[in-house]
Order: C-alpha cells, then sequence, then structure tokens
C-alpha cells in the first residue's frame, strides 16, 4: 500500500524531493512514490494556482459561474469545476458532536436536475420552476440542520425524512440525555427516543414557552430563512451538488464579514498536513 492510499496510518517520508508545478514533492520512504501537499486530496490536479484567492473571493460573494469564470479569467466549465472541488472539502468539516442544548429542524429544496441534457423522468423546468404538489412530497428533498448554544452547526440532506436518516446523518453527534429541540415530527422524535434524548417538543413556529424559555428552535429557523434567501440567486441547485451548498453557506456565516480571501485556501481542511516529525499524515485531509 502507497502513501497515497494509505488511511489508518502516518507514513514516513523524505523530502523535500524536488519541485513541481511550485510545490514541494516528497517521496515515502516505503514504497518511493512521490507526492505533493495535495495529493489525495480534494484539490488534487487543479492548475493556476495564482487564481486561487479570485475563486475564493467568488465564493465568499456567492458569484454566478458566469460572473465568477469572468473574475477569474478561465472558462466557466472550470469555474464550475474549482467550485465543487472547493466546496467538496467542506463538506467535511463538520462539528463533531453537539452539546447542551441542541436544536434541530428540516427545511426542504425542490429536487432539481439541473445540467442534465436527458434521461429525464418529467418535463424538464425553467429557473427553479415550482413543484407539481403543494406541500411536502417526494420532489422535495429535506435538509436537516442542527445547532447547539455555543454556535456549533450541523448540516446534512436526507435521502428520506425518517428515523434511519437522522440516525445515520447525525451518527453519535449528540450524547444521550442531550436537551433535544425539535417541532414534533415524527422523524424527530422518533429519532430522540432511539437516540435517548430529552426531548423538547416546540409546536410551530418553535417559539419558547413562558415555562421554559430556554428551549426554542429559533435558531435553527434563522438559519433555515437565510439560507433559503441566499440560495435565490442560484435558480435551483441540482441535486446532485445540493450537499456542498448548506456546508458553503454554513462557512460564509463563520467567516468574519469582510474577510481575507487568502483565509479560505489557508484554512482549507483540504490541505495536506505535515507533522514537525516529518511524517505524511493522510488522515488529516480526509
Amino acid at each position: 500500500m502507497s502513501c497515497r492510499d494509505a488511511r489508518t496510518s502516518a507514513r514516513p517520508m523524505s523530502g523535500p524531493w524536488g519541485e513541481a508545478r511550485g510545490s514541494p514533492l516528497y517521496r515515502c520512504v516505503e514504497c518511493r512514490k512521490t507526492f505533493n501537499p495535495f495529493t489525495a486530496t480534494p484539490a488534487a490536479g487543479l492548475h493556476n494556482r495564482d487564481r486561487w484567492p479570485d475563486q475564493a473571493r467568488a465564493l465568499m460573494e456567492g458569484e454566478s459561474l458566469a460572473k465568477a469564470a469572468e473574475r477569474c479569467g478561465i472558462d466557466p466549465s472550470t469555474v464550475f469545476r474549482w467550485r465543487h472541488r472547493f466546496l467538496g472539502a467542506l463538506n467535511l468539516d463538520k462539528p463533531k458532536s453537539l452539546s447542551g442544548v441542541v436544536e434541530a429542524d428540516e427545511t426542504f429544496i425542490l429536487e432539481s436536475f439541473k445540467g442534465r441534457r436527458g434521461g429525464l423522468a418529467k418535463r424538464a423546468r425553467h429557473r427553479g420552476g415550482k413543484a407539481a404538489k403543494r406541500g411536502l412530497s417526494a420532489e422535495q428533498i429535506p435538509v436537516v440542520v442542527a445547532r447547539d448554544r455555543s454556535g456549533a452547526t450541523f448540516d446534512a440532506v436526507l435521502p428520506g425524512l425518517d428515523a434511519e436518516g437522522l440516525k445515520e446523518a447525525f451518527g453519535d453527534r449528540i450524547a444521550p440525555s442531550t436537551d433535544f429541540c425539535c417541532d414534533g415530527g415524527s422523524a424527530s422524535i422518533a429519532f430522540a427516543r432511539r437516540a435517548k434524548l430529552k426531548v423538547h417538543v416546540l409546536p410551530a413556529p418553535g417559539n419558547p414557552t413562558p415555562e421554559e424559555p430556554e428551549f426554542h428552535i429559533n435558531n435553527v429557523n434563522a438559519c433555515h430563512g437565510r439560507f433559503k434567501k441566499w440560495m435565490r440567486r442560484f435558480h435551483g441547485v441540482a441535486t446532485e451538488n445540493l450537499p456542498t451548498y448548506p456546508s458553503w453557506r454554513r462557512t460564509l456565516e463563520a467567516m468574519p464579514e469582510g474577510g481575507d480571501p487568502g483565509l479560505w485556501i489557508a484554512g482549507a481542511p483540504w490541505k495536506a498536513r505535515f507533522s514537525r516529525g516529518g511524517r505524511f499524515h493522510p488522515d488529516s485531509c480526509r
């Protein structure tokens, strides 16, 4: 097994072993293969690194592909690939745990096959469009958001709105006996009971009661509102790419206003890390 494929242990390396396209090369002393700091990360194979700050600024401002391509001076198809490489890495940067009082609720995004040219099961909609049925239906894709009072926020696109989907999304992030605030949906209640959480049901719109003012889902509802307002600029998002957009918005909210695009790149989770002992840790960039 080479250091490119290692996932469970660090491999000793020697280097730097020269340079290629502006990045230092290193060589694994066991398999003798060379790699750079971006090997086995979402940024592997991307060129024109001098334009990455422009792409980061376009992401920070939520620009369309056309505007981002004009800013970066590259083809829109390249911007599209860069966008989802950059955003895909953000899905790795989610809190490992939620504690204290945890609020959770779902919002729904209209299913979309945007960008697909054939094989559609239904007539294409244009610029977002509307669902064929009112209310919830199979056309609506559930997105769950959970947040504790420290501000740690977790989000995930669910394959379906049921207890199993919530369990798969949350995993072990919420410890038993945690105060869990929800709107009383059957899926949320079933998940909370199986996870042995202290359930606090807040009927719509999720405001606190005079008896327990500390329990509400106002923070999560506010997140939903900001997310949907921000999403309108895209006139619909392909469902296959939808998981990256909550992560995109979550990252923007966590960044300081008027932040430096360099911070987006320098602090991106897809940058490979090296310890002072000179060992390459592929686990750190998963």
